[in-house]
């Protein structure tokens, strides 16, 4: 059989799969699945932009708007269950109390993300594609809102280890969606001919044009600064017999090598609060030997506990205290907590008082011999917004943000990397660099151009020094944020609606 005969008898097999609804929505799915390889870790954004192309035409085939939604509900249904893969593992960090509730977590938070996508399809249906590409960036925009906010996994994701990335300083991870969803969409319209042609030559066009190139050499005179990565598992990190061990790694890593300008320790670095720390937190100052101190730590203020951030000086002081603001739902606290302790659910990663509090904001903090530091606990670091309004400009202006995590609950497969990766994304946004130390990986310091300039990988014990990349001008994205963003959504909205209503008056005539 020749190969024309193949297509001769494969496309008409596909259209009568695409006109029936639960194929269509099967189809959509795998789509959905294949499209997500574009994230961390796998980057296999080239396979993203032919399979929005391909639930482009899928949705072609829906006549109602039920088939609409189901379309645009299986293309996320299969977008998430790969992307969000690893949200199971907190659960089963502790099974035998919390491994009943993964399965649920799964349905819900990718079923639910999920309907984002289906409602952006049930009103965009027979509307133009530039109309639903400008719904569904908008509704990924809404997604980091609701809710308290879920802004992972988002289709302009796939382009953070590619040049493309660097329009991010213009428009953030909004701007990389619009790319990501436009370009296929663009595609489309021309001929399905062109479909992997055109956003092939555009992604090369923009690799050639925005490519940063290599990091360049640190200058003599930049602050050294010490990432500290101890490799305590989740599962072991508040067991009493590890504790002395786990708190020895981090003595032995911060006194090895030169003396750095800064020592950084990761999220909860101590298993004891801070009023109970004194004597570890002397040890550590000593191990830093007139560095400053920046680490991780949980208090206690009364009845209320805080997931927080301080800075010791070289003789013991602490010069600067940060309280978490942006806690995780169901890990730091449970909404309506009272009636969900009747069910025995608690916060996962609370281990003090049964829920944290939050902080007043995200706001600079000074670090010794470094100046204002912008910090960020774990979860934080998602937020573009927040760290946009907490980043002012002028004197006030971070040199640096400092990121303390604690990765050990998103297991070994692809949520630490897309943390990571996010981390990236918000140095490139910002135009500043970001030190980040993980419990477990991945730790690394981050230039303004989102280049990665030292690393230490997952699943490894260790201490990198690192020289602090300079911060750059204040691009667009930061002193903006996503107004520029939403007006041209409009814009596009509004040609898309006219250019439908032009469809429609000429089928008429």
């Amino acid at each position: 059989m020749t190969s024309g005969t193949l297509r001769a008898t494969a496309r008409p097999t596909a259209r009568r799969l695409a006109a029936r609804p639960w194929p269509r929505v099967g189809l959509a799915a795998v789509a959905g699945v294949v499209a997500a390889l574009g994230l961390a870790p796998w980057g296999l954004w080239w396979l993203t932009l032919p399979a929005v192309v391909l639930v482009l035409v899928l949705r072609r085939f829906a006549t109602t708007r039920r088939g609409a939604f189901l379309v645009g509900w299986g293309f996320g249904a299969g977008w998430f269950g790969l992307g969000l893969s690893w949200i199971i593992e907190p659960f089963f960090v502790d099974a035998a109390r919390d491994g009943w509730m993964a399965p649920f977590a799964v349905v819900l938070l990718c079923g639910g993300l999920a309907l984002f996508w289906g409602a952006v399809f049930t009103l965009a249906h027979r509307r133009g594609t530039g109309g639903l590409v400008a719904l569904w960036v908008a509704a990924e925009m809404a997604r980091g809102v609701v809710f308290t906010g879920f802004p992972w996994a988002m289709p302009g994701h796939v382009f953070i280890d590619t040049p493309v990335a660097q329009l991010a300083a213009l428009g953030g991870a909004p701007l990389l969606t619009l790319i990501a969803l436009g370009l296929p969409a663009a595609a489309l319209a021309i001929g399905l001919r062109a479909s992997l042609a055109i956003p092939v030559l555009a992604s090369i066009g923009a690799w050639i044009a925005l490519d940063p190139g290599a990091a360049p050499m640190p200058v003599p005179e930049a602050p050294i600064v010490r990432l500290v990565q101890p490799n305590a598992a989740q599962s072991l990190k508040w067991d009493p017999k590890w504790l002395p061990v786990f708190h020895e790694r981090l003595m032995e890593l911060t006194r090895q090598g030169d003396v750095p300008d800064l020592v950084v320790w990761p999220e909860t670095a101590l298993p004891w609060l801070l009023d109970q720390s004194g004597d570890s937190l002397a040890q550590g100052v000593d191990a830093a030997r007139g560095a400053a101190l920046a680490l991780g730590i949980q208090r206690r203020d009364g009845a209320r506990y805080y997931n927080s951030a301080i800075v010791v000086d070289a003789a013991g002081e602490i010069t600067s205290l940060y309280d978490k603001t942006h806690l995780v739902p169901f890990g730091e606290y449970i909404p309506f907590g009272e009636v969900a302790a009747r069910f025995g659910i608690q916060g996962l990663a609370a281990s003090e008082g049964g829920g944290y509090t939050p902080g007043p904001g995200l706001h600079p903090v000074s670090v010794p011999g470094i100046g204002l530091a912008l910090p960020l606990i774990c979860y934080e670091g998602i937020f573009a917004g927040e760290i946009n309004a907490a980043a002012a400009t002028g004197a006030l202006r971070p040199r640096l943000m400092l990121l303390m995590t604690n990765d050990a609950w998103f297991g070994t497969v692809s949520g630490p990397y897309q943390h990571f990766a996010q981390a990236r994304l918000r140095a490139i946004e910002q135009r500043m660099p970001m030190a980040r130390v993980a419990n477990t990986g991945v730790s690394g310091m981050i230039d303004a151009m989102g280049r990665v300039t030292a690393r230490i990988e997952l699943g490894k014990m260790g201490a990198v020094d690192a020289a602090l990349p300079p911060r750059g001008p204040t691009p667009g994205y930061a002193r903006w944020g996503d107004a520029p963003m939403l007006v041209l959504l409009l814009l596009l909205a509004a040609v898309g609606w006219r250019h439908n209503r032009l469809d429609r008056d000429q089928d008429g005539a």
